[in-house]
């Protein structure tokens, strides 16, 4: 009932009470957000900011990230539809780099017969789109902190709708590899921007429930994404590929404009632009530990995208299977890592160290592709599709608990600036990743021994960066890292800071 009769002119009356200190303070931010308890956040009337828990809003909120008390920002009366509809955007934008990746791998083979260009070539265009989406993040995201989300959204996806145009007419395979590098660009801008608008909607518990949605809807997209380009080569030839892309970017260009508002008003923009990220981001780089988990999380993303770079050749090629087996294996290996990244969440955190997950789930990335390895030299004799596709089902399953741990102990080291830790991590993945994508094609498309070798190698040095660096037992991290509660409390407390 308290959702539904809430609003916003009986929020002054309803937190009056159980804020005696509210009139000592009436204009000051910092310390109405310190005293605020959890269940009951207040601020002074003039305001016009006051929340009861997850259920008062106000109607005229001003979402700021990191000033004022923290608030959903979302009116009672249409909480749940615009919740809902903000959800199904904001997990549209994260899922179109995903969507633009995988949709493409079953296709991989016949592009490189259609345009007569070696395998290395070919993957190439993978690595650019990569890079593309690494280096973008680091552009688009300070745009978007200067002149709102909207505007950099809209840009964004209007060059990817137009690169992606030009990808299905590439002539030769040097186009292809130039506009899968612009599509990556302004694929980029999805992707930090997602983020930024959920900071700006929610804080506290609330914005780590949202972002654990967004993650399960970015993970389903890479198991229907080679599914539907499997089923579209059925009908098309690989340009049909890039033709369907482009008609989703036209249809989520269209949705955010005319139903995704603008959530950072002009007041709480700034013009710090790239410059200001890369001095925080240079300042995040001095701390070991930070540096550690960084490393680590960006070779073990190259593990995984030398899979999704080489996958197609080793299935199809190799192994002789259909583009849509391959696709079905695709999608089983991605519900692996959703599944287990789903029990890292609800199950071990909380219960287990990061640490210790952590560590296991490297080792056992290094022992599903030591098996890989084995298999591709001959050392089990010949063997078929299956035990091929046992060992990459345990590799990605693992990434479930190497990925996100990575990046959660990674953010843990820094309480304030986490937008450019988050943009570093992001960036630093992405670009050691596409470094991986040329490397497993090195040796031509009849044999998976450079996969394998790139796999192992790339776990490696993970687990040595994260022995070396991060030292993991020295810390006792658990105690004050492992749930959500206290994730947003450091939340809180980074703002607070900066």
């Amino acid at each position: 009932m308290s959702e539904g009769g809430a609003s916003a002119p009986h929020a002054p009356k309803e937190s009056m009470p159980t804020a005696p200190t509210a009139p000592a303070a009436p204009a000051v931010r910092e310390p109405a957000r310190t005293a605020v308890p959890e269940p009951a956040r207040t601020s002074a009337p003039e305001s016009s900011r006051t929340a009861a828990p997850d259920s008062a809003r106000t109607s005229a909120p001003e979402p700021g990230r990191r000033t004022g008390p923290p608030d959903p920002a979302l009116r009672p009366g249409a909480a749940r539809r615009t919740g809902l509809l903000v959800t199904l955007i904001l997990g549209g934008l994260t899922a179109t780099p995903p969507l633009a990746m995988d949709m493409y791998l079953p296709s991989l083979p016949e592009v490189t017969r259609s345009l007569h260009a070696p395998a290395a070539t070919v993957q190439l265009t993978l690595t650019a789109c990569l890079a593309g989406m690494a280096l973008g993040q680091l552009v688009v995201g300070p745009m978007s902190d200067r002149w709102g989300r909207r505007r950099p959204l809209l840009a964004g996806l209007a060059v990817y709708v137009l690169a992606t145009v030009l990808c299905a007419l590439a002539p030769n395979v040097e186009v292809l590899v130039a506009f899968r590098l612009a599509q990556g660009l302004a694929g980029a801008a999805g992707i930090v921007i997602a983020r930024a608008v959920v900071r700006d909607l929610y804080d506290g518990v609330a914005m780590a429930r949202f972002f654990s949605t967004l993650m399960l809807i970015s993970g389903v997209a890479p198991i229907v994404a080679p599914l539907i380009g499997g089923q579209i080569l059925r009908v098309t030839d690989w340009r049909g590929v890039f033709v369907v892309l482009t008609v989703v970017g036209v249809l989520l260009g269209a949705v955010v404009w005319t139903k995704l508002p603008e959530t950072l008003p002009p007041a709480e923009r700034h013009g710090g632009g790239v410059g200001e990220a890369l001095r925080s981001m240079r300042g995040l780089l001095a701390d070991r530990a930070f540096a550690g988990y960084m490393i680590a999380g960006g070779f073990a993303f190259a593990a995984l995208f030398a899979y999704i770079s080489a996958s197609p050749f080793v299935i199809q090629e190799i192994y002789g299977a259909s583009p849509q087996t391959f696709s079905l294996l695709f999608g089983l290996n991605s519900v692996g890592l959703v599944a287990v990244g789903q029990i890292n969440g609800k199950v071990l955190v909380g219960r287990v160290r990061l640490d210790r997950v952590l560590a296991v789930g490297l080792t056992v990335v290094i022992l599903a592709a030591g098996a890989l390895l084995l298999m591709a030299t001959g050392a089990f004799g010949e063997v078929g599709l299956a035990p091929v596709a046992a060992a990459l089902f345990v590799l990605m399953s693992a990434m479930g608990v190497t990925l996100p741990n990575t990046q959660a102990l990674a953010l843990m080291r820094t309480r304030h600036n986490a937008g450019s830790a988050s943009a570093l991590l992001g960036t630093s993945s992405f670009l050691i990743g596409a470094v991986a994508s040329p490397l497993v094609g090195i040796a031509g498309e009849d044999t998976a021994v450079p996969m394998a070798v790139v796999q192992l190698a790339a776990a490696l040095v993970a687990l040595a960066c994260f022995v070396g660096m991060c030292r993991p037992g020295k810390e006792a991290m658990s105690g004050e890292s492992v749930s959500a509660e206290t994730v947003s409390a450091k939340t809180v407390s980074a703002g607070e800071e900066s």
